[in-house]
């Protein structure tokens, strides 16, 4: 790996571990959607390994969405229905060589982007901590 490839993993590290839980949960959401995106490019161009290799990712990350939730968060339930939907969907999708599934799954995660996005940034610092916290 030449300096500047290392040098951009050593900043995108150092971004994350740097980032505060509402930054992190936003990157996750910008990474599972680049993924599902990427997936059914390769989908449709007949990359199947590559399509695979995107949407194991995707479904790791849902996963770990999905391990973040608490029950302390009355939105918690809804969110973990959407999350199985999603994770059920993704297999489908990778399995079946489906790129019509796996657009459905970019269009139900793109506005729950967008949401995640507006939340983080409409908080106030006081409240990036309080949440920090919980």
């Amino acid at each position: 790996m030449n300096a500047a490839l290392k040098a951009q993993q050593r900043y995108r590290e150092l971004a994350i571990l740097s980032a505060g839980p509402e930054r992190l949960l936003t990157m996750l959401y910008d990474r599972l959607l680049l993924d599902i995106e990427r997936g059914e490019a390769a989908q449709r161009a007949g990359d199947w390994a590559e399509a695979n290799t995107q949407l194991q990712h995707a479904q790791s990350i849902v996963a770990e969405l999905t391990s973040s939730l608490t029950d302390t968060w009355e939105g918690s339930a809804g969110l973990r229905g959407i999350y199985t939907f999603l994770t059920q969907t993704l297999i489908g999708a990778n399995i079946g060589r489906d790129p019509e599934r796996t657009r459905a799954c970019a269009e139900l995660v793109a506005p729950l982007r967008e949401a995640w996005h507006a939340a983080a940034e409409s908080m106030t610092p006081a409240e990036s901590t309080v949440a920090a916290r919980a």
